[in-house]
């Protein structure tokens, strides 16, 4: 995937670490704008919400202090504040948007040694084996496109870390991962919706049969791999839509993926501030804020009616007990 920028903001400490001399010397062709701090550019932040596509073609690069973990109880044990935040791509409902509304643009940081140091020792401190997703923030295989942060991460991890490390993907650019002595600790989850949804509104990611085909070959090179539902968009026709994914999932997932792998279904939020953003940026995309259909949850939320979503969730038990019933379903949230 060619992935361009149009000016890189950047924090002159950044350019202290190796990281940062390499992007340097990358993107030399490109702007450079000096920043006090990566958390707040007040150019950028003024800008009007139609401008959020062009805010997207923007790369920051900083060095990350916040390394705080968050207790996590799902795939794993603790989501881990890591080497990006943001994402290059622009999916609709992108809950990174919540947290940083039109900023949403990805971030590198620098301090990869300092961040991977900090895992390794907190993974060695935990009373039995951990799983730390890393991936929370952002994209890391897109991510690695740019820095080729996931070699180091994950041979590293697989010579000298305890437990597993995780990430979820929307992208096929898979194959710098798979010659890596991972030992078995990295797994690699892969997010999927109908192809005529991420058509429409996962704006910018990797079309769905080379989705699962970047899975068949990680699960190959014997990464542990999770299929990865997410968010489930209850568009007006959204049975045969999903109906029609689990289809193609059976037919081309490999049978060691089908074997060896697990799912997790989320169903999708939204918010009052995406809605606006979009409304602004992407006129005539897919609406998402159905008001019949959502209810409010917390300040400037909104979910599916918990009769919509139980629909929702015996359908898609249905469907994957017929289709894909040797992979178990860990959760639907």
């Amino acid at each position: 995937m060619n992935m361009s920028f149009d000016a890189v903001y950047y924090e002159p400490n950044a350019l202290d670490y190796e990281l940062g001399k390499m992007l340097q010397a990358k993107y030399a062709d490109l702007p450079w704008v000096e920043i006090e701090n990566h958390n707040h550019i007040p150019e950028l932040t003024a800008a009007d919400n139609r401008n959020f596509p062009k805010l997207k073609s923007h790369l920051i690069i900083g060095v990350r202090k916040t390394h705080k973990y968050v207790p996590n109880h799902k795939v794993s044990d603790w989501l881990v504040p890591y080497t990006s935040s943001g994402c290059r791509a622009m999916c609709l409902y992108c809950y990174l948007v919540c947290n940083y509304n039109k900023c949403a643009y990805l971030r590198l940081f620098v301090n990869r040694e300092q961040m991977l140091d900090g895992l390794l020792k907190k993974a060695a401190a935990a009373p039995f084996p951990q799983t730390f997703e890393i991936g929370s923030n952002s994209d890391l295989v897109l991510e690695n496109t740019i820095t080729d942060n996931l070699r180091d991460t994950i041979e590293r991890f697989g010579s000298e870390g305890r437990g597993h490390l995780t990430f979820p993907t929307k992208f096929d650019m898979v194959h710098p991962l798979l010659n890596l002595n991972h030992r078995g600790k990295t797994i690699i989850r892969m997010s999927v919706n109908p192809q005529d949804i991420i058509h429409r509104i996962e704006l910018g990611t990797s079309p769905l049969h080379a989705r699962i085909q970047a899975l068949n070959h990680v699960a190959d090179a014997g990464y542990p791999v999770g299929l990865l539902i997410a968010p489930v968009i209850l568009l007006p026709d959204w049975k045969r839509l999903y109906d029609e994914l689990i289809e193609q999932l059976a037919d081309e997932l490999s049978k060691k993926v089908r074997q060896t792998g697990f799912i997790e279904i989320i169903l999708m939020t939204y918010s009052f501030v995406q809605n606006a953003i979009n409304t602004d940026a992407f006129p005539g995309a897919v609406q998402l804020l159905n008001r019949e259909s959502m209810t409010g949850r917390g300040r400037g939320k909104y979910c599916y009616r918990k009769d919509i979503r139980i629909e929702a969730e015996s359908f898609l038990r249905q469907k994957l007990s017929q289709q894909l019933g040797t992979m178990p379903i860990l959760y639907i949230s």
